[in-house]
């Protein structure tokens, strides 16, 4: 009996020992994990978001943004990334339309969530007082502007050239119809043709204010030299080095404009190195590379213009200027007329832009002057990711 009570004492406190060190492991496990939801993840201005929001901020702002399932799959790291730009704005936004006396009470918030049918939860509430503040903040901005300033009624086009820039301004004066050639010759849609009445503060770029609020109207600027201008534009100068099979190697530069492509060419006419001169003048990519591109399949470029040149052309002869409105390249020339200036109402377009001008200051000031911690590292934004996709 003794034996057997000494036996049984011993498997009582093995089996003791048993839980207890299987409980500690769980114990340790539970805590690692309330431990990960409870780490901060970002700070903004001192106010600490920790993975538990996060994650139900991920949650619950690609539902309403209506982020595919898919994209959170292949491309989360992206994702996460732009969950966490949303949720460091919406606070600086909320602590900056504070600071203006801007708020928004809970009864609005019911209203909104209503309106929507989004559940009402912590992340959705914070996701409607987001798009709430941002309606205040474009009504305070608009308050404060004038029924009317000064404004300049314009018209504009960026060309490729100098020598284009001639040739529109010589047919502009013959039909005296700016607009009617835009199509012609203009190389960025983006801004292009009749901009109606705008004020300094919002005209495309300091240049165009310059021009509109400096000639006498009804006169069309001087060429104005842009070279940050963006244009759709872009000519190709092509040598094929070897072919093989259905691949080739080449040297290949993109040039900015016509002009200044038959002038690189003449270069190379005349000895000029194709790689010095690629890294000189070429816009693309490969002239870190001199502009050497090996083993080229069609397609590879994306261009339709370059294939049909690139994969036709005698070896070694440089192409003549290849045209291709596939590609973006930058430098240009602004064209400017001014119809008519003065004090005149401030439109729709011209308000909403103007408020629109107001509120980017605002807020780059704004998060110029925060102090911002983010925290996620790849592994946090994977983690993050494999518990929103666990919930769906």
């Amino acid at each position: 009996m003794k034996i057997r009570r000494i036996v049984i004492i011993a498997a009582v406190v093995f089996l003791a020992g048993i839980l207890s060190w299987v409980g500690y492991g769980y114990y340790q496990d539970y805590k690692a994990r309330a431990g990960a939801w409870r780490e901060v993840v970002i700070e903004v201005n001192g106010v600490d978001f920790t993975m538990e929001y996060y994650v139900k901020m991920f949650d619950a702002y690609t539902k309403a943004t209506g982020v595919e399932l898919e994209l959170i799959q292949n491309m989360g790291d992206y994702v996460a990334d732009m969950v966490a730009k949303y949720i460091i704005e919406a606070e600086l936004l909320r602590q900056g339309a504070n600071n203006l006396s801007i708020e928004v009470a809970p009864e609005e918030i019911d209203a909104r969530l209503r309106e929507t049918g989004w559940p009402d939860n912590e992340a959705y509430r914070e996701i409607v007082r987001s798009a709430l503040l941002l309606e205040k903040l474009e009504e305070h901005f608009s308050s404060g502007l004038n029924a009317t300033m000064e404004q300049a009624h314009v018209q504009v086009m960026l060309v490729e050239s100098q020598e284009v820039a001639d040739e529109a301004i010589a047919k502009i004066e013959v039909s005296d119809n700016f607009t009617a050639l835009v199509e012609e010759f203009s190389c960025n849609p983006a801004i292009e043709g009749d901009l109606g009445w705008l004020p300094r503060e919002i005209m495309p770029s300091t240049l165009i204010a310059d021009a509109a609020f400096n000639i006498t109207p009804g006169e069309i600027s001087e060429p104005i030299y842009d070279e940050t201008a963006t244009k759709n534009v872009g000519y190709w100068l092509i040598k094929v080095t070897d072919k093989h099979d259905e691949e080739i190697d080449a040297l290949v530069m993109l040039l900015g404009s016509e002009t200044e492509a038959e002038r690189v060419k003449a270069q190379l006419a005349s000895g000029g190195n194709f790689s010095a001169l690629a890294m000189n003048y070429s816009q693309h990519e490969s002239k870190i590379k001199g502009g050497e591109l090996a083993g080229l399949k069609q397609g590879d470029m994306g261009s339709t213009a370059f294939d049909q040149v690139a994969f036709n052309i005698t070896p070694n002869v440089v192409s003549e200027p290849v045209k291709d409105e596939s590609v973006q390249t930058t430098g240009g020339y602004w064209l400017v007329k001014v119809i008519e200036r003065g004090e005149h109402e401030l439109t729709l377009n011209g308000r909403e832009g103007l408020v629109g001008k107001h509120m980017n200051d605002w807020f780059g000031e704004l998060k110029e002057n925060s102090t911002i911690e983010n925290l996620l590292n790849k592994e946090k934004k994977a983690w993050a990711v494999d518990k929103v996709l666990e919930g769906r």
